[in-house]
């Protein structure tokens, strides 16, 4: 006799007659009485989050949203004036832009974190901060902003948050010392802080840009309606187009 297959998920599953969602049922259990963010949290950590640790997440979410004519929101919107009929096209060329400069740094900050705390967190932040620094060979992610140039507008917010909810935890720390000795005196970038943040919450480090993805979706989607109210893409395609030289 054949080996029955078996696809082990302890996410989700369906039959003729019921969902189920994390052990629960969809529509009995979770619908209405769960939000997005917490089940979002949920589902990667495989935890329900208490109700601080939901305020903590949904900070980021929010904080990651959108930032306006971004590398990643003109791309989609330039995408949707190419396809307009491709609403999935265009919000999935925003979210490529993901990475080490847009994005990428609340994983890149994470990880860089969670490497250096991986033997404990130390009893002086501010030694073992000057310590990180003096030894680092690249720059260290969560520093510094292009446009924010004394102080990024979200990072004391989401600090606060932390601490009021007992969530101010090594990573938040760690990053907050670095910017403190550092000898640039760079500010701490949000999406620098919603990854230590993130760390702090024992989310996977590896899922980290996966999250800054998931709150930058929505705002791509707001990008992509405001363009189909108010279209700018033509005339941005037509501003690069009409001013291109033609150099060999």
């Amino acid at each position: 006799m054949a080996e029955e297959l078996k696809f082990p998920t302890g996410l989700g599953t369906s039959d003729a007659d019921s969902i189920s969602l994390l052990g629960q049922d969809l529509a009995a259990d979770l619908m209405g009485k769960v939000g997005f963010g917490e089940l979002a949290f949920w589902l990667v950590a495989r935890r329900r989050p208490n109700a601080g640790e939901v305020r903590v997440f949904e900070a980021v979410l929010v904080a990651l949203a959108d930032h306006g004519f971004t590398p990643t929101a003109i791309a989609a919107r330039l995408t949707y004036l190419s396809a307009p009929d491709s609403l999935q096209g265009a919000l999935a060329a925003g979210l490529l832009g993901g990475g080490s400069r847009f994005l990428g740094v609340t994983e890149d900050c994470g990880r860089f974190l969670a490497e250096a705390l991986a033997g404990g967190a130390p009893d002086d932040y501010p030694a073992f901060a000057t310590e990180l620094i003096a030894t680092s060979t690249g720059r260290i992610p969560g520093l510094g902003h292009p446009v924010h140039k004394v102080q990024d507008p979200r990072t004391p917010v989401l600090i606060r948050i932390a601490q009021e909810e007992g969530l101010y935890g090594p990573h938040l720390r760690l990053l907050k010392a670095i910017a403190a000795v550092h000898p640039k005196k760079l500010p701490l970038n949000g999406a620098g802080v919603c990854g230590a943040a993130l760390a702090d919450l024992g989310l996977p480090i590896e899922m980290l840009r996966g999250f800054a993805l998931l709150a930058r979706a929505a705002g791509l989607l707001g990008q992509l309606a405001e363009e189909h109210r108010r279209p700018v893409a033509n005339q941005i395609y037509l501003t690069v187009d009409r001013n291109a030289v033609y150099e060999p």
